[in-house]
């Protein structure tokens, strides 16, 4: 079992100190990775289905793991995820190459399609075919990353004589997960990504997303073992031993674990007691 933790751009982690300190930490208990939220603007007042208030701090995922980067050697960085349908692709794959060449090759794409409506109105966005328009973009920042001379043309993005240079260092590109709890998203994890991450799961939770990603493997001609498989456990699930191996039996190779904590001392004393109690053991 790898285990991740979230939130390394959110919280007590917006800010850069700690951000830095729970980072290094992370790396030296033995930590896989560490990952990013993302919302660009939250409503305010907040109302379902936002996660958070509207002043819960936030930074922007590329620059946060690029700051992150700089102050650890090993450990990868996860985007947990990306709202993929409100970012031009051809500018994010040049910021997402740029992290990848800065932390030398440990960027994970983690891509979602949102759920917000205001917060895709605000950004100017369109709300309708999230998922179709993800999977195109993703093709077009696939293209830039990969191919020699670069083109693409598509309903809603199109280019051609251009380049975008450094290339990431992850040959033909960083490491991409889909998240997201439906069967729209278990197919695009089938046919589009090396893993799923599904967030805010307890076990009977979990059981049903693998249940949905084994047919949709099925569907898309691809083994299930084939698909890495990473959950953020729900917040009132204790987390022990026996409990990550439960979530093992289900088909998890991943454990993303939630910020427990309210301030830095917190955080480190967190990450100090996983590094003892579970890193290891499952």
């Amino acid at each position: 079992m790898k285990f991740g933790l979230f939130g390394i751009n959110n919280g007590p982690c917006a800010f850069p100190k700690c951000a830095a300190a729970v980072a290094r930490a992370a790396e030296d208990a033995g930590f896989e990775s560490v990952w990013t939220g993302e919302h660009v603007i939250l409503p305010d007042p907040q109302a379902p289905p936002s996660p958070v208030a509207a002043d819960y701090p936030m930074l922007d995922p590329t620059v946060s793991l690029a700051y992150v980067a700089a102050h650890t050697s090993k450990i990868r960085l996860g985007t947990g995820i990306i709202i993929l349908p409100q970012r031009n692709p051809v500018v994010l794959a040049k910021e997402l190459a740029s992290a990848d060449v800065l932390s030398n090759g440990r960027l994970i794409f983690g891509i979602g399609v949102g759920y917000l409506k205001p917060e895709f109105e605000a950004i100017g966005a369109p709300f309708d075919h999230k998922g179709a328009r993800s999977e195109e973009y993703l093709a077009a920042m696939i293209a830039l990353w990969s191919m020699p001379k670069p083109e693409f043309k598509g309903k809603w993005v199109s280019f051609k004589g251009v380049n975008a240079m450094p290339r990431p260092v992850q040959k033909p590109h960083p490491e991409i997960v889909f998240g997201g709890h439906s069967a729209e998203a278990y197919s695009r994890a089938a046919r589009l990504a090396k893993g799923w991450y599904g967030f805010a799961l307890d076990l009977d939770g979990t059981a049903k997303c693998v249940e949905g990603l084994r047919a949709a493997c099925q569907k898309a001609g691809r083994k299930f073992a084939e698909l890495e498989i990473s959950v953020t456990p729900r917040a009132n699930v204790k987390i022990d031993v026996d409990t990550a191996k439960r979530f093992a039996d289900l088909g998890v190779s991943r454990l993303i674990l939630l910020q427990r904590g309210a301030d830095e001392a917190a955080l480190l004393s967190q990450v100090s007691e996983i590094g003892r109690g579970l890193i290891g053991k499952v």
